[in-house]
């Protein structure tokens, strides 16, 4: 184990003399090499990058006139040399480090600005397996550890964007201040960890290793939020390199910030809403769903989703697996909702939600396939659990009937509808459900005999709410998720109306 050597403290402001810059994406290079050259900082650089730079005509100087070794094997070596090494991770006040820079004639270098081979976009646009080990970078990932190392001379940019907080520095006073550099160092030594999160995460699935000795993810900030699940707590939203779409990849079109709330309920919205063939609506609140409704028409799809639970729907996210029309807009604003998200939507759905500011709508572009694979992870105090995403689809096919009595089409059809929902409900979880759409919903009881309970109550309410003298219940099919481990639950739904019962059955 190394022992800390006896440096002098490291300085507060470093004027910069020298950039290093290694590029795979070019955006906004010319502009910050410009302005680099105007500071009087000598500019050093790789390949494309250095190229860009001279067609532009500043001075620059290639790698290889730096280290006396050309560039070779396809550009695998280039920069892994100690003349560029050394120039990042020398400490300059450090007498011994001074003496080596002289000795070898080694430049120090007080600016890197560097990105990776594009590894992550090489993937998700379906590359082989040998362009993606072609794209895994090498010298990127070892300049940019080494900088963030010296971070005490060494400012390293990882994104345009800390080079413009460099070149803001150097325009204000001609120097950047440590602590400064220690910003940039934590977000390269960040870079560096996601970026071989992606590459051993990918490597694994290559090997069809699911859970691997070491597990790693990694993730990029998309927003700080304002507080957490609840406002005492503190809360950011990020997105992985998971191809799957979702809120994380939706585009918000309008109304605030999603909250921590939003983000999780809008999730459970998209993938419950996903499963679905026909138009469908979901209403979310809590996570769990509080309406679903298939029709022939979205218009008609929320307002039976509407229907089952208006109370619950309150403040709520809506949900929808077709493009969104005028028409079903203007319904939905008749009440507070939170969130609305549809794969597309049209234009003059944007005039309808123009008048609710603070309404967010989100479009996908298209919706999770639930029948494709894929990790979920939860958190545990010094841990985390992972399992493969649920991607259990019952059909007709799949029922064993335990009964005397058979149970005719359109009560198979409604377990089948009542059991998909289920799937996406709080354990325990008990749904009614009746001519495609849920009548009930009882979730995350202690026991399944009260969410029987409770998801009766519900039906009973809102057969009310519709002037109706029988529970929406009455003649429905009743789904759980998990089996009846005792009768009482049975019993409830039978009392409630219930006509057939699906559960996947004991042991």
């Amino acid at each position: 184990m190394p022992v800390a050597p006896d440096f002098p403290p490291a300085p507060d402001l470093v004027a910069p003399k020298r950039a290093l810059i290694s590029l795979s994406d070019k955006t906004g290079l010319i502009e910050t090499a410009t302005a680099l050259s105007q500071a009087g900082i000598e500019l050093i650089s790789t390949g494309g990058t250095r190229a860009a730079i001279h067609a532009a005509g500043l001075a620059v100087k290639d790698v290889s006139e730096i280290t006396k070794f050309p560039e070779m094997m396809d550009g695998r070596v280039k920069t892994l040399h100690p003349k560029v090494h050394g120039g990042l991770l020398a400490y300059r006040d450090a007498p011994d480090h001074a003496r080596a820079l002289d000795e070898h004639d080694i430049l120090p270098i007080d600016i890197a600005w560097i990105d990776l081979y594009p590894f992550e976009a090489t993937v998700a646009a379906g590359g082989t397996f040998e362009a993606a080990i072609e794209n895994i970078d090498i010298g990127g990932p070892a300049m940019i550890r080494s900088s963030a190392k010296n971070h005490s001379y060494v400012s390293i940019c990882v994104d345009k964007a800390g080079m413009d907080q460099v070149l803001a520095a150097i325009a204000e006073r001609g120097c950047t201040d440590l602590a400064l550099r220690k910003a940039l160092a934590a977000k390269a030594f960040a870079r560096t960890a996601a970026y071989d999160s992606a590459v051993s995460s990918w490597f694994a699935a290559q090997l069809g290793d699911d859970y691997a000795e070491r597990k790693t993810v990694g993730g990029t900030r998309l927003q700080t939020m304002r507080y957490g699940e609840n406002p005492h707590q503190s809360a950011a939203f990020y997105k992985t390199g998971e191809d799957r779409p979702g809120v994380a990849t939706a585009k918000q079109l309008q109304g605030k910030e999603l909250s921590y709330n939003n983000v999780a309920d809008t999730d459970a919205a998209i993938e419950l809403v996903a499963e679905f063939d026909a138009p469908a609506c979901v209403i979310v609140k809590h996570a769990n769903p509080c309406g679903v409704a298939v029709d022939d028409d979205l218009t008609t799809a929320y307002r039976r989703a509407l229907e089952c639970d208006p109370v619950s729907a309150f403040g709520g996210i809506v949900a929808l697996n077709r493009r969104l029309d005028r028409a079903t807009a203007e319904k939905i604003v008749e009440i507070f909702t939170e969130v609305v998200v549809a794969p597309e939507v049209d234009e003059d759905v944007i005039e309808v939600f123009a008048a609710k500011k603070n309404l967010r709508l989100l479009v996908t572009g298209s919706l999770p396939d639930p029948l494709a694979g894929g990790q979920v992870f939860r958190s545990v105090a010094g841990g985390m659990l992972v399992q493969s995403r649920d991607t259990a689809r019952i059909t007709a096919a799949d029922l064993k009937v335990v009964t005397q009595r058979q149970p005719t089409a359109t009560e198979i059809q409604d377990m089948l509808f009542a059991f998909t929902v289920a799937k996406h409900v709080k354990s325990n979880a008990i749904v009614y459900a009746k001519d495609g759409r849920t009548a009930g919903i009882g979730a995350g009881q202690m026991n399944r005999r009260d969410s029987a309970r409770i998801a009766a109550l519900r039906a009973k309410e809102a057969a009310e709410g519709l002037g109706l003298s029988d529970s929406l219940a009455s003649g429905s099919a009743c789904a759980s998720e998990a089996f009846f481990p005792f009768p009482d639950g049975l019993l409830e739904a039978a009392a409630a109306g219930a006509t057939a019962v699906i559960q996947p059955g004991g042991r």
